[in-house]
């Protein structure tokens, strides 16, 4: 099993998603510790809660650990049939204004090579000062994913602002075997 040292780099979330991604495509457990260990409030806060939830339930996964504030983490994925997860239909409320964006980044590349698509309702912050909006998601980031070959609809239900959240928002993934490389060779126009 991976141990991870989650006060690693800028001691925030970021660690935490990633490896609950990386663990989700590749099946490896792991391990956290030190969560968030470089934030005024250290430990799972709601948004990374739901996160942890979130790949737990796509990937039947099991986990010890996961509670408000905790600031250690056990993981550990179970694989279906050939290795590829089901997809399915989810929802997940992260209960504040916690980033639904960041939830969703978490769980998408699992969700990709799924088995069969997924529909992913997400409640919570959908324009948070610190963590890509759903207008960032939708314009920037999945045009890229979508030249992986992974077609994702995205949809805004209703926003959602600091402090109360109340947002929903839902993205349909098409899955695919296997991802194309992102290749970007040029540079863009600059747009104001």
């Amino acid at each position: 099993m991976l141990i991870i040292d989650g006060s690693q780099g800028e001691g925030g979330g970021q660690i935490l998603r990633t490896s609950l991604a990386l663990a989700l495509v590749t099946g490896k457990a792991f391990r956290i510790e030190r969560i968030r260990a470089g934030r005024e409030k250290p430990g799972l806060l709601r948004q990374h809660l739901t996160a942890v939830l979130a790949a737990s339930e796509v990937g039947g996964a099991r986990i010890e650990g996961a509670k408000l504030g905790s600031s250690e983490l056990t993981f550990v994925p179970r694989r279906s049939g050939a290795g590829r997860l089901a997809g399915g239909d989810y929802h997940f409320s992260i209960g504040t204004a916690g980033s639904t964006s960041l939830v969703l980044q978490t769980i998408l590349p699992a969700l990709a090579l799924a088995e069969n698509p997924s529909t992913v309702t997400l409640e919570g912050g959908t324009h948070n000062r610190n963590a890509p909006t759903f207008d960032f998601l939708a314009r920037a980031y999945l045009p890229l994913v979508e030249r992986m070959g992974v077609s994702v609809r995205a949809e805004l239900a209703r926003p959602g602002f600091y402090p109360a959240g109340g947002g929903s928002v839902s993205f349909h993934v098409e899955s695919v075997r296997e991802l194309k490389p992102l290749e970007l060779m040029t540079r863009g126009a600059i747009i104001r």
